[in-house]
């Protein structure tokens, strides 16, 4: 019961803090038996909120046996019967602390339990996979040895766009296809520690076919400038999930293919690709519209159409501003104030949101009454979430409205700016094209061992 109330919970807040939630390959899991569900780690207690909100099965999750004494954290930890980790940099270098932790997990798992680990042992913002630990591995191995469980091994990969930003974030999981692990069962009973480092390996190869590793969240922001405008330009419709995450990972191996032998050709191409960006973003145009035309019919009814939907809609969402303004700003205020790491931010914004908003309410519930007694009350209690949900809507139908009319004003009054946004386009893809024929085929698909990150 704990459990589902607090999915639920996870599964409302990622929804109304991020624009885009989407959920590739679920149907990996199995619906019973003993699962070990191992992801990348970039958003601190997100990512596991992520995994509980979307994966049918209930997950037993391994956290930091110091968020068990957090006053907010904490709590819900116990309700959801995690299981506390003691890491080496927090005072677990005593081998016994961490003894009760995998006779708790590998117990779960004979149970036909599903375990949820970060198996980096660390969270970090940077769009790369860190070393992984090897209690992944000595989990599943401890459980199956003896004829015990036979575990199924997910890699899930987590993969996020502006992770920290309410309401223009998106957040991408996607599931592959069990690891392998009968022959590393079967080496564990006479050789352990190879049976342990070869599945580590190996669940270190099937996570990084999940995500798209970069060196840093610039590169990866021009990895996703590159796609966009490859698009475009290609007149390609747009991919799947899984298709657009095998396309970048086919850039990424041929940007360090071409890093280490054409340096100044690539540290040409990213500033140009970079100034390309910016000049979008001067211009307040994106990809998709150098792409369409407007005509003036078209652009009238749209405007006119869209126009009226947002001042008929003017007033509910007012309503849900000032209803929720003073707690949306109290939250920011907050969390400028904790001046945390990156990876954080996500995290410190809900869970603030999580008290200043209830807060805010009974505030404004009270002066409610005061002013209009119980009818007044009902009122206010009956609009809360329609007016907040409705105020969300109407600001994102806005931003698209305006978005659209700031491109169509932009082109009519600067002619030629579609032209030369065009051209400078142009001009990339051919590059990026005649780089892409100096890179071979084995190390682009990552067939190329000496090639991998």
């Amino acid at each position: 019961m704990g459990y589902q109330l607090v999915r639920h919970l996870a599964r409302f807040l990622l929804t109304l803090f991020y624009r885009r939630v989407e959920v590739e390959g679920i149907a990996h899991i199995p619906d019973r038996g003993s699962v070990i569900v191992a992801a990348n780690h970039h958003n601190s207690i997100v990512d596991a909120m992520l995994l509980m909100a979307m994966v049918p099965r209930q997950l037993i999750t391994l956290a930091n046996a110091p968020l068990f004494r957090h006053p907010f954290i904490g709590p819900f930890l116990r309700l959801i019967r995690a299981i506390p980790v003691h890491r080496r940099q927090e005072g677990g270098n005593d081998p016994a602390r961490n003894e009760a932790m995998f006779e708790a997990v590998i117990q779960t798992l004979r149970e036909g339990g599903a375990i949820l680990v970060f198996p980096e042992g660390v969270t970090q913002p940077e769009p790369i996979l860190m070393p992984l630990r090897t209690g992944t591995a000595r989990m599943l191995l401890g459980a199956a040895a003896g004829g015990g469980a036979a575990v199924t091994l997910l890699p899930v990969g987590l993969l996020w766009h502006e992770p920290g930003a309410f309401r223009a974030g998106s957040a991408l999981m996607v599931m592959g296809k069990p690891v392998p692990t009968e022959d590393c069962v079967a080496l564990y009973s006479t050789d352990p520690i190879a049976a342990v480092r070869q599945l580590t390996d190996r669940l270190t190869e099937a996570l990084r076919q999940e995500i798209v590793e970069a060196d840093d969240r610039q590169t990866l922001g021009l990895v996703r400038v590159v796609e966009t405008m490859w698009r475009e330009e290609r007149s390609e419709s747009h991919p799947d999930k899984r298709e657009r995450i095998a396309w970048m990972q086919q850039v990424m191996r041929a940007y360090r293919y071409l890093l280490r032998r054409q340096p100044e050709l690539v540290a040409a191409l990213r500033r140009r690709v970079g100034a390309y960006s910016r000049d979008l973003e001067l211009a307040e145009v994106t990809d998709s519209q150098l792409s369409r035309s407007y005509p003036t019919g078209l652009v009238l009814r749209f405007a006119l159409r869209e126009g009226l939907s947002l001042l008929l809609g003017l007033p509910l969402a007012a309503s849900g501003v000032a209803i929720h303004f003073v707690p949306y700003w109290l939250t920011g205020v907050v969390v400028r104030r904790l001046g945390r790491t990156a990876e954080e931010e996500a995290t410190d914004k809900i869970a603030a949101g999580l008290v200043l908003y209830p807060l805010c309410w009974i505030v404004e519930g009270w002066t409610a009454f005061w002013l209009g007694g119980g009818w007044g009350l009902g009122i206010f209690v009956a609009s809360l979430l329609p007016t907040g949900f409705f105020a969300l809507a109407w600001r994102e139908r806005l931003d698209r409205v305006r978005s659209e009319s700031r491109a169509f004003f932009r082109f009519l009054v600067d002619r030629d700016l579609g032209r030369r946004l065009l051209t400078q386009r142009h001009a990339l893809v051919a590059e990026l094209t005649a780089l892409a024929g100096l890179v071979p085929e084995s190390v682009r698909l990552g067939q190329a061992k000496d090639e991998s990150p």
